[in-house]
């Protein structure tokens, strides 16, 4: 559509991808930890994904990828595709968007009821001015908008197809 901003067009996103799969292999090639990428439902799913795919001509490590679904609006529901030991294991939560910090901020409840030996988070984009005390480790891309815009990963067909400004 024409009236769509876009910030990031197809190959763009794929470009950016693979920066950050590249950026986690470098802090994790001296790491024996094994490996658990979480990404948050629906599109941090996707990107989770790309990550480990990538990730997995780099490292050694067993790597599991997992999905968190959550409500968005409270932390009363969180809930993990699958029970899972995260003691002393690196984990990564993947999301696509960072606006206010929060969902990145309930999502780490589960993380922390254990001994993880590392959290870290990665994002496609982010947004500059987060409500919550959250910063992500790995952006794909940041920017500055105003609070009142959106951003808007488009997935079809499990491919980053690009993301803009509502």
């Amino acid at each position: 559509m024409p009236d769509k901003k876009y910030i990031l067009n197809k190959q763009e996103a794929s470009l950016k991808i693979k920066r950050l799969a590249l950026e986690v292999a470098e802090i994790l090639i001296s790491n024996k930890n094994e490996i658990i990428i979480i990404g948050i439902k629906k599109n941090g799913v996707t990107i989770a994904e790309k990550v480990a795919e990538l990730l997995k001509q780099y490292v050694q490590q067993p790597l599991t990828v997992l999905q968190l679904s959550l409500n968005k609006a409270t932390a009363n529901f969180i809930e993990l595709s699958e029970n899972i030991d995260f003691t002393n294991k690196y984990v990564l939560l993947c999301d696509d968007v960072v606006n206010s910090g929060k969902t990145l901020l309930y999502a780490l409840k589960p993380i922390l009821e254990q001994y993880p030996a590392s959290i870290q988070t990665l994002v496609l984009v982010e947004r500059m001015h987060t409500l919550f005390p959250i910063k992500a480790d790995f952006v794909g891309i940041s920017l500055t908008s105003t609070l009142q815009n959106n951003i808007v990963v488009e997935i079809e067909n499990n491919e980053i197809t690009g993301a803009y400004l509502e």
